[in-house]
């Protein structure tokens, strides 16, 4: 029996997904394990699979295909139906910037990236500010074009990249009340917790014993060794595809924490991914729903659920058995204010979770106003410091510890950073909810009994693949629209009553 156009399109799309998988295990290779003198040679490799990648996707066949699967679309239930959709969203997306654009954009990053790095040594922006105008101009290019083929103002094309269903008015809702909230919050939760500071745990703690408390929490917490890996990299993150998932962390021999939260960060990443819906994994439904949401399940992890008194009682001992600490500053009461105390930070990445919303915002702020034109790259050293200092109280001195610091510009990654901040009120909704279903989830964290998060986050989460936009998503799991309510109670009962 012949195929229908849709199964035909089936077909096409799992060669998809196997090229996806070459290459995402590639990056990771490269970042893991390959020597560093083969790294034109994996470009050469990265380039040529993504290439191709492009071409079968934009192919004339998917094309008609696409056409006479949509006109017989009443035909299909519910998951072909999304499916359908979502091979459309990625084609659109595909063919709506020509190669032409495509090649100059990467020349362009890539120029931009080299000088980003040489600015950062010379501390000076000046050295990066022409090569970061280039690429915004050809950004801005790309955002009218995916605009124009998704019919989405231009920012709403950027942010659409990165997190499907989710508009810069959903975005200026949330962070206008995050705004209000915050600095009060910020303040209070310092001097609160000035009257009676934590000990700082101090010590030198072997990467190999690190490792070995690492991959128990990530057992407790469900991660599969039969068909991931953990690894170590600059900075930590997840590759790979479900089947197969690999994750690194950094451990610093002189703080056990650093190298645990970013694996368990990561473990909630590799948990969503091993969580998608197994029967359509090689089809586009079968993602992510964008990464808003994935950062949801990796802060969820990290902050809601192991930043948490229970989590710190499962904790205490694991950290006595691998890396034989005891005393005073290693009870479950101080290790728990260590974890959660609130500094004013210049530095994105070392911010905690009460002050870090700010340095998204920041950033939102000033990308939306280059793309506009309405802030002049030249002028963004001074825009970035004034805007710190006015909210969170702090101005850097150098570039380095000021706009150079990120590298998400550099690589053309605007419409990214939004997604930081909304998965962290994602991972709150969701988190109010899961505790509500599971009254005695305290008591199961305690333990280290993490079974029935996972179920809870297989069926109203992972299992949904892309399916579902985001907000629709949330509403059926949590019962209630997308807000920052639920993330500003959390803040407040965990900072003003620690």
């Amino acid at each position: 029996m012949a195929l229908s156009p849709y199964q035909q399109l089936e077909q096409e799309f799992r060669r998809l997904h196997a090229f996806r998988g070459a290459l995402s295990l590639l990056r990771w290779d490269a970042a893991v394990m390959m020597p560093r003198g083969s790294a034109d040679v994996r470009g050469e490799q990265l380039a040529a699979l993504e290439t191709e990648h492009h071409a079968l996707l934009t192919t004339p066949k998917v094309a008609r295909l696409l056409e006479r699967a949509e006109a017989g679309a009443s035909q299909l239930d519910d998951w072909p139906l999304a499916n359908l959709r979502e091979m459309r969203r990625q084609r659109d997306h595909a063919i709506a910037t020509p190669p032409s654009l495509i090649a100059r954009l990467a020349k362009a990053t890539s120029r931009a990236e080299v000088f980003w790095v040489e600015a950062r040594k010379a501390g000076n922006f000046k050295l990066f500010a022409p090569h970061l105008e280039e690429v915004v101009h050809l950004v801005r290019d790309k955002a009218a074009l995916l605009g124009q083929a998704r019919a989405l103002a231009p920012y709403d094309a950027l942010v659409d990249v990165f997190t499907p269903g989710i508009s810069a008015a959903d975005i200026d809702t949330i962070f206008t009340a995050l705004s209000r909230k915050l600095p009060g919050l910020i303040n209070s939760a310092i001097e609160q917790q000035a009257q009676s500071p934590p000990s700082t745990p101090v010590g030198k703690f072997t990467v190999a014993r690190q490792r070995q408390l690492s991959v128990e929490v990530m057992k407790a917490l469900g991660f599969p060794f039969d068909r991931g890996r953990l690894d170590e990299s600059e900075h930590p993150f997840t590759e790979g595809v479900p089947g197969d998932i690999r994750i690194t962390t950094r451990f610093d021999q002189s703080d056990p924490f650093t190298g645990l939260l970013g694996a368990v960060h990561e473990t909630g990443h590799a948990m969503y991914d091993l969580g998608l819906p197994q029967q359509w994994r090689d089809q586009p439904v079968g993602r992510d729903r964008g990464l808003a949401l994935e950062e949801s399940q990796s802060l969820l992890f990290e902050m809601n659920l192991c930043r948490s008194r229970a989590f710190v009682k499962y904790l205490r001992p694991l950290l006595e058995k691998h890396l034989q600490v005891s005393g005073a500053e290693w009870t479950e009461d101080n290790l728990y204010r260590h974890l959660i105390r609130v500094r004013r930070s210049l530095i994105r990445m070392d911010a905690d979770e009460l002050t870090y919303p700010v340095h998204i915002m920041l950033r939102y702020e000033l990308e939306k106003k280059i793309l506009e034109g309405e802030l002049p790259v030249a002028d963004l050293p001074e825009a970035w410091n004034a805007n710190l200092e006015q909210r969170l109280g702090v101005r850097p001195t150098s570039d380095v510890d000021g706009c150079l610091q990120d590298i998400h510009w550099a690589v053309g990654h605007f419409g990214y950073f939004p997604s930081y901040a909304l998965g962290a009120v994602i991972a709150a909704q969701l988190n109010e909810a899961l505790r509500a279903a599971q009254p005695s989830l305290d008591e199961e964290i305690g333990a280290g009994q993490f079974g029935g998060v996972m179920d809870w986050l297989r069926d109203n989460v992972h299992g949904i693949g892309a399916r579902l936009p985001v907000k629709e998503l949330i509403k059926e799991a949590t019962g209630k629209p997308l807000s920052a309510a639920a993330y500003l109670r959390y803040l407040e009962a965990k900072y003003l009553s620690a």
